[in-house]
């Protein structure tokens, strides 16, 4: 790779702030499929992975011209190449945790880091109000310590736009959270907790407080340290322990710049810049485009502009009809087929 110009700088800078000034005013469908194939063509003149993944397929782009024409990369690229769209310098990269220490991390590029906080932002924004109007506790024990983590990252930005000195990430001391989780609630704040699989059972099981009036959001996030359970098992066991009627998630991976968020019931809505589509499990070139039972999960992120905005993950899901959607588990296989049609 050369080094970039900086007349290839001043135009990639042109079309990030171009970009940026529109994809957080979709307001419909009809602009979310336009913004999508003016993003899907400046990737592909500008990110040659991309590119060279589209040539493969056989895809002439100028044919492109409806959501369901898109090539979606798949995510396993993020383990093995740079993924990066343009000729901005890299400002950051965050990597997965992996499940084991065989793992291949994957990494993502990133060359606008304010770009990346304003779609964390407004991602929180759309669904739970203004970061400044809240108080926000975040139980993430063994996440902290990685200063590559995109999950630390957003929570961190997020409790530092806080007004509420109370507002702080804790690594493990649980019972002083709790007790400032009282503070709060005795001011009749509105409390965000945010926190990692297992410590969120930690303390519904040892300490079972009334949380009753607190948002908890769980990240998911066993990485061995007990037995998985399902969806419905877990929430189960922190909506009796911590005295909530349902617990919050988030939907976010390292390759993306969006978040989609759940109020309940494990039924995700994404932001209006940020669209799931589903594929056909056993072609994934065919796109299902309608309510089905299931299906791999392809999410358009529009904030991605400078790396890739339409990504097939190893995750299973179910679309609904207004467009919200489920994660129902993973591929056995997590390498996606389409992965090996390259040699990168």
């Amino acid at each position: 790779m050369g080094v970039p110009t900086q007349r290839n700088v001043n135009f990639s800078r042109k079309m990030t702030d171009g970009f940026i000034n529109k994809i957080f005013r979709v307001k419909d469908q009809a602009e979310f499929l336009s913004l999508s194939l003016e993003i899907f063509n400046y990737q592909y003149n500008g990110n040659g992975l991309y590119r060279q993944f589209v040539d493969y397929l056989g895809i002439d782009p100028s044919e492109v011209n409806r959501l369901e024409k898109i090539p979606f990369l798949p995510i396993e690229f993020f383990k093995t190449q740079r993924v990066i769209t343009g000729e901005l310098p890299v400002k950051k990269v965050f990597e997965s945790s992996g499940t084991t220490g065989a793992d291949t991390k994957s990494r993502h590029y990133i060359t606008d880091l304010l770009l990346y906080e304003k779609s964390l932002v407004r991602s929180f924004t759309h669904f739970y109000g203004k970061p400044e109007d809240i108080v926000f506790f975040a139980l993430l024990p063994s996440y902290v310590e990685r200063p590559t983590s995109s999950l630390v990252y957003m929570v961190k930005h997020l409790t530092a736009m806080s007004y509420n000195p109370l507002s702080r990430i804790d690594n493990t001391d649980i019972p002083s959270v709790l007790k400032d989780i009282e503070v709060a609630k005795g001011r009749g704040e509105k409390i965000v907790l945010i926190g990692v699989s297992f410590a969120l059972l930690e303390c519904a099981e040892l300490y079972k407080p009334d949380l009753s009036g607190v948002v908890v959001m769980e990240t998911g996030g066993m990485k061995g340290r007990r037995k998985e359970l399902t969806r419905d098992e877990l929430h189960g066991i922190l909506q009796e322990g911590l005295k909530v009627d349902s617990i919050h998630s988030e939907y976010g991976m390292t390759e993306l710049l969006s978040q989609a968020y759940s109020t309940g019931k494990g039924v995700y809505r994404c932001p209006p810049w940020m669209k799931v589509i589903l594929r056909d499990t056993q072609d994934p070139l065919s796109l299902r485009t309608g309510e089905c039972s299931s299906g791999g999960i392809n999410v358009i992120d529009l904030a991605n502009i400078n790396s890739c905005s339409f990504i097939a993950t190893s995750d299973l899901g179910r679309v609904y009809a207004d467009g919200s959607f489920e994660v129902l588990g993973r591929f056995d296989q997590s390498d996606i087929r389409g992965c090996n049609l390259m040699s990168v």
